[in-house]
């Protein structure tokens, strides 16, 4: 590897060829501001549009200052990245930024985690020096779960990058020139009107109060406050190793119990685990796929393969806006956050001793699509949804705090029961590649009638955007696709639609790392290692349970007997599994 050496602020370094000063700059542990950079190697993604110049600094030999994101070091570079010409320059590019931005921080809902704000605190801004013409655009309201506010935006264009380079959507992109230029959707139109999935990537991604989610920490409160509602909530699994993140811990840090504590503080009167459905989905969607399976075996040739898991609500919206023509191929089992909604709304409503339009279901989710999701017309009875409120990872930590709950000085606390025993198998949800490894555990012991021994495929892990391995079900190969991103996906989806697919069963998560880099997450303000800290976290979960198949879980096999009769049967299948629709807007 051919290497430059060069000094910053007077400390000479070695670095590969081809780093940039900012890249070089970090690895020396030398801070220089930036707004519209980004880097997450571990997805793929680059957002480097040297559009902020809060970057700049000072070359030695060069009259201008140089933006560190996207200047090449080279052999003997001199480079100070604090002199007052710097700090000055740096000061006049945010001031300008600031110029043409509401001054309304305080009601802001990304007011104290907005990169803007940080760093005009940083750079000790307190006035503006330029006044004049502000740009005003409508604020798009129109989704169940994203905020676009176009008067916030920095033209930082993450969202742009990560849009279309990570999730291959292209709703989002730059329009206009000079002081009329901002990021818009095509045509200008509301989300709702376009091919957006909804998955938050560029929420996750925004540095300022642009792109938010659809608050909804408000309902949640008048819900628990209403005598006559029953109140209770449920927690994704890649909730509980990001959670401690907002309050100060370390990324991947196990909350599970501190978590349960904090809900039950808060007085739900049911606090309990979506792990619980995540075994419930595997139940149905690992024998959905085994029927499949068999049935192609013996010749059938009406059977649709590859089967496509449908557990993440961002993913399904790609699917029915992008492959109308493949609905027949995405499993029909809903999303443990939907089962778990029909499950609570009839079997647990009845153990309450409560009416339906009487338990108020709330969900805790890592991902901003859950928010419309919950909403479709066909997770309701009568108008009553399923699932009636869903919130992020960030709203719960947001009202935490409201509640004035010391969350770290909290004892551990257990879900309750029935539906807050799960398995490892669930947990495992939250990772890119989970699902399909949850369910190759139970499909395998469903087939064979043996026992699994060794129940962890790790050929199904990783970060890689597309993995493939092929798992022996007792002399039957099964040949298994992963994707992570959507732009990962639609590779696999072409193949589908050549006929060149040799998969018989694909997993697609639509954010990065799976659900535990959901847009609903704590924002990792592009340190990749955030999202490595909570991958690993979620599988130390996994391997510290004492039940790891999902169809060991004691109380599946008695929500089986009890109400549900077999997966796939009739009560099953009209609680627990949906259907697709065309919405490509053809």
């Amino acid at each position: 590897m051919t290497t430059i050496t060069l000094t910053i602020d007077n400390t000479s370094a070695t670095v590969p060829q081809g780093t940039t000063v900012l890249e070089a700059a970090k690895e020396m542990g030398v801070a220089v501001p930036t707004l519209c950079h980004m880097d997450l190697p571990e997805i793929g993604f680059k957002s480097e549009n040297a559009s902020c110049r809060l970057c700049c600094v000072e070359v030695e030999g060069r009259r201008n200052l140089a933006p560190a994101c996207t200047t090449v070091v080279s052999e003997g570079m001199v480079v100070k990245t604090h002199t007052p010409r710097v700090l000055n320059a740096r000061r006049v590019n945010l001031e300008l930024l600031l110029s043409d931005h509401p001054k309304d921080c305080l009601s802001c809902s990304k007011s104290g985690c907005c990169e803007l704000q940080d760093l005009a605190a940083e750079l000790g801004i307190r006035q503006i020096s330029f006044e004049g013409e502000t740009s005003s655009y409508p604020m798009d309201t129109s989704s169940f779960s994203i905020v676009r506010d176009p008067d916030k935006c920095v033209m930082c264009r993450r969202c742009e990058n990560i849009c279309q380079s990570v999730q291959g959507v292209g709703v989002l992109s730059a329009a206009s020139r000079g002081f009329e230029s901002v990021v818009a959707t095509p045509f200008g139109d509301d989300l709702t009107a376009t091919n957006c999935t909804f998955c938050g990537q560029c929420v996750a991604v925004c540095p300022t109060g642009a792109l938010t989610e659809k608050d909804e920490t408000t309902a949640v409160i008048s819900a628990l406050a209403d005598s006559e509602k029953k109140v209770v909530v449920q927690v994704a699994p890649a909730v509980r190793v990001a959670l401690g993140e907002c309050f100060g811990m370390e990324p991947g840090a196990q909350v599970t119990g501190k978590l349960a504590a904090a809900l039950r503080r808060m007085d739900f009167d049911g606090v309990f685990d979506t792990n619980f459905a995540a075994d419930l989905t595997i139940m149905e969607e690992a024998s959905e796929l085994l029927d499949r399976l068999v049935r192609h075996l013996n010749g059938e040739t009406d059977v649709s393969l590859p089967i496509l898991t449908s557990c993440c609500p961002a993913w399904v919206n790609f699917l029915e806006k992008r492959y109308p023509d493949h609905l027949e191929h995405p499993s029909t089992a809903k999303s443990p956050m939907q089962m778990f909604g029909a499950i609570a709304k009839t079997y647990l409503a009845k153990k309450m001793k409560v009416k339906r339009e009487g338990l108020v279901v709330v969900s805790v989710m890592p991902c901003v699509a859950k928010k419309a999701e919950c909403a479709r017309y066909e997770f309701a009875e009568k108008g009553n949804r399923d699932v009636d409120i869903t919130i992020t990872t960030r709203e719960l930590a947001a009202l935490i705090k409201r509640f004035n709950i010391d969350f770290s000085a909290l004892p551990d606390e257990t879900f309750d029961e029935p539906l807050g025993e799960s398995t490892g198998a669930a947990v495992i949800f939250g990772a890119t590649g989970g699902v399909i490894e949850a369910a190759a555990r139970s499909a395998y012991e469903f087939h064979t009638g043996k026992t699994l021994e060794k129940v962890e495929f790790k050929e199904l892990r990783g970060f890689e955007g597309i993995r493939e391995a092929t798992i022996d079900f007792d002399g039957i190969p099964v040949n298994l696709g992963i994707a992570h991103g959507l732009k990962n996906a639609r590779i696999l989806m072409e193949k589908v639609q050549n006929g060149t697919c040799s998969y018989h069963a694909i997993e697609v998560m639509a954010c990065p790392g799976g659900c535990l880099g959901g847009g609903g997450q704590p924002y990792h303000r592009g340190d990749e290692k955030v999202l490595l800290a909570r991958r690993d976290a979620i599988y130390r979960e996994d391997a510290q349970k004492t039940l790891r198949k999902s169809h060991e879980n004691p109380y599946i096999q008695t929500l089986y007997q009890e109400f549900l009769g077999k997966p796939l049967g009739e009560k099953a299948h009209k609680l627990l599994h949906t259907h697709y629709m065309d919405r490509s807007g053809k």
